[in-house]
C-alpha cells in the first residue's frame, strides 16, 4: 500500500483550515503513513468468523431493580420552595412563552 505524501497531507490541512509548516507536513505524512498501516493490519487479522464489536469484553448494565420505596410526599417536598402550585415547583418564567 503507497503511503501518505506530503501533498495528500497538505490537502487534508487545508481543509481543516490548519495552517502547517514544511516540517510539520513531513512529519504528519510520516506518522499518519503509520496510523493508516496499523488500521490495514487490524483489518488483515480479523477474519468472517471474527464478529465486529465494539468493546473486547462484553458489557453488560447493573441496575437495581425498580421497586417503589417509602419517600416524600408532593407536601414534603414542597414544603421549602419559596412558590409551589399544584403540587408543582413554581418559578419564574424566562422565555416568554406561555
Amino acid at each position: 500500500m503507497p503511503g501518505i505524501t506530503r501533498e495528500e497531507v497538505a490537502h487534508l490541512a487545508r481543509l481543516s483550515r490548519l495552517e502547517l509548516q514544511a516540517e510539520e507536513l513531513d512529519h504528519f505524512a510520516e506518522q499518519l503513513d503509520v496510523i493508516i498501516g496499523a488500521v490495514a493490519r487490524v483489518s488483515e487479522v480479523a477474519g468472517q468468523d471474527v464478529p465486529p464489536t465494539s468493546h473486547p469484553l462484553p458489557l453488560t448494565n447493573i441496575m437495581r431493580a425498580d421497586e417503589v420505596r417509602p419517600s416524600l410526599t408532593p407536601e414534603q417536598a414542597l414544603s421549602g420552595a419559596p412558590a409551589a402550585e399544584e403540587q408543582r415547583f413554581r418559578v419564574p418564567q424566562i422565555l416568554g412563552e406561555d
